[in-house]
């Protein structure tokens, strides 16, 4: 199973990462069109704020997979071994949940705009919110994954139970 998540996470970083050049090789486009060309590409915002969400929701995701989310662990390693334990065992309980949620209503979304169309580039509205539901669900397994190793005695994070 480890082999799998880890190629989930990659995917996520690959596609975030195609999405970053192709976001970036459009606003190229944008700015030769409207400096060369006089004739402004009027797609190219629309296409962007897909791709943000992409960037954004699948390097999220891969970020809890390799435990490079943005988070607060100050408090973490303030504490002693015990409670920094719980911690740790709280806070992924609470970020499968997250997902869980971020999936669950991200279908409903995803569903409620599906037949409306994004203006100027005429494709589905629900794309927009199919990276946040695809994220959750993500969120929810790379969580489930985090608690199922913290329960075997098998998690590798720095900041978690043991710092020496």
């Amino acid at each position: 199973m480890d082999a799998a998540y880890d190629l989930l996470a990659r995917i996520c970083v690959l596609l975030a990462g195609i999405a970053l050049v192709v976001m970036t090789a459009i606003f190229a486009w944008l700015v030769f069109g409207r400096y060369v060309l006089n004739d402004t590409p009027t797609w190219v915002e629309q296409v962007s704020l897909l791709l943000v969400m992409v960037i954004a929701f699948l390097g999220a995701a891969a970020g809890v997979h390799n435990h490079t989310h943005l988070s607060v662990v100050i408090f973490r390693n303030m504490v002693p071994t015990r409670v920094r334990s719980v911690f740790v065992f709280v806070s992924d309980i609470l970020m499968a949940g997250f997902g869980g949620m971020m999936f669950w209503y991200g279908i409903e979304l995803t569903k409620f705009k599906w037949n409306t169309l994004i203006p100027l580039i005429q494709w589905s509205e629900g794309l927009r919110s199919l990276p946040l539901t695809i994220s959750g669900a993500l969120l929810f397994l790379f969580s489930t994954r985090h608690l199922i190793r913290l329960c075997l005695g098998l998690d590798v994070r720095q900041d978690n139970i043991d710092q020496g």
